[in-house]
């Protein structure tokens, strides 16, 4: 097996604890709602959002399932696993997640993310693959900080 680890960092405006509520704990509600026609529906197939949860996300093109490993509603953090759909293949066997998000000194957040690709065998990912990998990972950050800052009562 092989294991290719990364840590990104994006800055926001929004405070950690509004945009953890709101793209963490109620992805499931907003998620759909903010891109309606990229992802159709989330639900959890198992559990009620806690650890060990399974969410499923439905797109458009697919669905994905992810293992609910840690929630901390007071640090900030989020850990999750990638285990079926859409990004796991014959090649990768899972990917996880790591999510904190910080307070920053002008009243915003920092979010550090570290991924872990597991895959089968010794298979390299292509640098292409990654890259668009984290644009989108960032993309779902941007839409949801554009909608808490346009609505500075959602998520208080």
């Amino acid at each position: 097996m092989g294991v290719l680890t990364y840590t990104d960092e994006h800055t926001s405006l929004v405070p950690p604890a509004r945009i953890f509520k709101a793209s963490i704990l109620d992805s499931h509600t907003l998620m759909p709602k903010l891109l309606p026609d990229a992802i159709k529906s989330i639900e959890f197939i198992k559990g009620d959002g806690g650890t060990g949860s399974i969410k499923q996300i439905n797109f458009s093109g697919g669905f994905a399932k992810h293992q609910i490993d840690e929630v901390d509603e007071k640090a900030f953090t989020y850990k999750y696993t990638l285990i079926e759909g859409n990004g796991i293949s014959d090649k990768i066997e899972k990917v996880s997640y790591d999510i904190k998000f910080e307070g920053s000194s002008d009243g915003g957040s920092i979010t550090k993310m570290t991924t872990t690709i597991y895959t089968h065998g010794e298979f390299e990912i292509k640098e292409e693959e990654l890259k668009a990998g984290k644009e989108k990972v960032l993309g779902l950050y941007k839409v949801v900080e554009a909608y808490l800052l346009k609505n500075p009562d959602a998520y208080v």
